[in-house]
């Protein structure tokens, strides 16, 4: 079972400008996908198109292990904000560059109290709908 959620991500440092009053809003570069809900993955991955396209500045180069055990090194990228209805997180995130579909995973699904629903085959609010502010 695949699952796809409409997630809108945008280029956080942009906003940050952009909230200054250095830049307009219409300039904050950002792109609307349907992400795949990977709770396996850590965090959000996206591929070197996306990062262009959002044109986030790539932070460091580390080496990871994935699900095939192979050992590859990546690159981490940021500072993206990813939006599902009301409800957004910051993060970095790792660029794969031949991923076909962006992930979402664990941590921005938690950050957001967002779950999988498995009998509607969606993500929902893991507490309903309303937005939560949970202080850790």
């Amino acid at each position: 079972m695949s699952i796809y959620t409409e997630i809108t991500l945008k280029n956080a440092a942009d906003e940050g400008i952009a909230s200054s009053g250095l830049a307009k809003n219409y300039q904050v570069r950002q792109t609307t996908i349907n992400a795949l809900v990977d709770t396996g993955a850590w965090t959000l991955i996206i591929n070197e198109e996306t990062r262009k396209k959002l044109g986030l500045k790539k932070l460091e180069t580390k080496l990871g292990t994935f699900s095939d055990d192979s050992i590859t090194e990546y690159c981490v990228a940021g500072p993206v904000k990813v939006i599902w209805n009301n409800r957004h997180f910051n993060c970095d995130a790792i660029v794969l560059p031949d991923v076909d579909d962006i992930l979402l995973g664990a941590i921005p699904l938690d950050a957001m109290d967002l779950t999988v629903h498995p009998n509607k085959e969606k993500v929902v609010g893991a507490h309903g709908d309303k937005e939560l502010h949970r202080i850790r």
